[in-house]
């Protein structure tokens, strides 16, 4: 069966790591919660570049952007690790629901969901662990459009900072400062998501990590890998008026 995902744009590759474009919907393993999917980043990367290769960490199903994978299990190891100890500095850009403060810190512990007990190994504590966002708005609009029970429709374009990395914890925590991600299914509002698959033709998660920092684990090198927003995301967010807004390096190249 041929694959419905094209070949994964790299970001970076070394003989020690690779780090890829991940699209929107793609697992990158799998997991209990999604028995009926037939594609994984794990399998189509190994596909396209001939070789095993081990995830160091998980983007969701719907967030697109950098995706890290080490080419040995040497090499997965230490950036598993590098990500546990808290050295990788990841940014992601979202768009929310209402507008939010101007910058702040979202510090709410979060219980591990069941398919982390599957990761991680069974016989874990499922008490609520530390979680900590630090968050900044980018830019803001007000629709003329009455979506929920306000005349108008509020949203956001913010910048995400995890300092920690817990499951689903963007999408949580915006949740829980009532600034839910547009398109999310699980933790946002239904109301909103249709709003914007109907009115812009946006189905996805607006979800997208665009910048990955971290020390080589190896050659010592500070890497920085980028991966600019996803077309259609890219056309939501001209569409709002927020390029401006957003880091070039974030964007796709514009269309003339």
């Amino acid at each position: 069966m041929t694959s419905p995902f094209a070949p994964f744009p790299i970001v970076f590759r070394d003989e020690h790591l690779i780090a890829i474009h991940k699209p929107a919907g793609l697992l990158v393993h799998r997991t209990v919660l999604d028995r009926h999917e037939r594609w994984f980043a794990i399998q189509l990367l190994r596909n396209q570049i001939g070789q095993r290769v081990y995830p160091a960490h998980r983007l969701d199903k719907g967030t697109s952007g950098v995706l890290l994978f080490g080419l040995s299990k040497d090499a997965g190891r230490e950036l598993s690790w590098a990500f546990e100890r808290q050295e990788v500095d990841k940014r992601y850009l979202a768009v929310v629901r209402g507008h939010p403060a101007d910058e702040g810190e979202i510090d709410h512990p979060l219980a591990r969901r069941v398919d982390d007990l599957e990761w991680i190994g069974e016989k874990v504590s499922t008490e609520p662990q530390a979680a900590v966002t630090r968050y900044r708005t980018l830019a803001r609009t007000e629709l003329p459009f009455a979506v929920d029970r306000y005349p108008t429709s509020r949203y956001a374009l913010v910048e995400l900072d995890p300092l920690t990395g817990r499951r689903h914890q963007l999408r949580r925590h915006l949740k829980h400062i009532a600034h839910p991600i547009i398109g999310d299914a699980t933790y946002g509002k239904g109301i909103h998501n249709r709003f914007f698959a109907e009115q812009f033709g946006c189905q996805r998660l607006l979800l997208a990590c665009v910048e990955m920092r971290l020390t080589h684990p190896f050659t010592g090198e500070a890497l920085t890998l980028t991966a600019p927003l996803a077309e259609d995301f890219a056309a939501l967010i001209d569409t709002l008026g927020w390029r401006d807004a957003v880091e070039a390096r974030w964007l796709p190249p514009q269309t003339i």
